[in-house]
């Protein structure tokens, strides 16, 4: 079983984005910063935040969707606002997104917000919303189930140190996933956490049994060349020990986001 985890940056770099998760051949798909907007016309808009304005992709959820045509997909929003198209406004939604082969069964899963609640009207304050969704997937050529679970972090304006509102965030992702996940299978948390490889995070999702392979590998950089700031972590995936890991890769090319993606493939 293959699973992916990636922050799609909203589609800006669309169509390496599309190339990539095409030919990527990922079993589960994880993403984080995904847009949806239905009833509006695929292709470019502007987010705008004060002065700061970046293209995105309104409908990325749905071209995703149509370049995996295999895949059930699953939307996950945390807050809707408004996106522009020239001076025309387009109500769009932003959050995860998952999506799984459909030769695998999803047989249980859980979405809840680690941070804040939804937010109908308007992207919503610093810092905003944040969920988490988890699956139970049964693999029926491994004639096994396995636990998994992405986050896209909090992101606070001040840095990635530890808050408590990060500890708070980890301690609900750690009560989502104890709602789901049997305990003797398998289970693998990643995303876009947010935050530093000291945080305090790591110690309270070591209570059901996780370990991070980007830190354990010495990996020191999951952020591409579209990224120029300083502290290169923010993308993390952890799996328990039962977890029979044939590869685990930060993929460095080809760069499709400001994050590079996990890869991770199970035996």
């Amino acid at each position: 079983m293959r699973i992916i985890s990636l922050n799609a940056w909203g589609g800006r770099l669309y169509e390496p984005l599309i190339d990539y998760v095409s030919q990527a051949d990922a079993d589960v798909l994880c993403l984080q910063e995904v847009l949806r907007a239905p009833g509006a016309d695929e292709g470019w808009s502007i987010y705008r935040d004060g002065e700061l304005e970046l293209p995105q992709r309104a409908n990325l959820f749905a071209e995703i969707g149509a370049a995996l045509p295999g895949h059930d997909g699953f939307f996950c929003p945390t807050s809707r606002g408004e996106l522009f198209n020239g001076g025309t406004a387009i109500a769009a939604e932003f959050g995860l997104a998952t999506f799984v082969r459909k030769s695998h069964s999803v047989i249980a899963q859980g979405l809840d917000f680690v941070h804040g609640s939804f937010s109908a009207n308007g992207w919503g304050e610093h810092p905003r919303p944040r969920n988490a969704h988890c699956i139970r997937v049964f693999s029926h050529q491994l004639a096994s189930s396995l636990t998994i679970a992405h986050m896209h972090g909090l992101r606070d304006p001040t840095g990635k140190s530890d808050t408590p509102a990060r500890e708070e965030q980890a301690a609900a992702l750690v009560a989502l996933v104890e709602r789901i996940w049997p305990g003797n299978e398998g289970l693998v948390v990643c995303g876009d956490f947010n935050i530093l490889p000291d945080s305090t995070t790591f110690p309270i999702l070591a209570r059901l049994g996780l370990s991070d392979l980007v830190t354990s590998n010495s990996l020191v950089d999951t952020r591409t060349s579209y990224y120029l700031k300083q502290g290169r972590f923010a993308d993390y995936m952890l799996v328990t020990p039962g977890v029979n890991i044939a590869r685990f890769e930060v993929v460095k090319a080809p760069e499709v986001s400001d994050h590079r993606a996990l890869l991770l493939d199970i035996g």
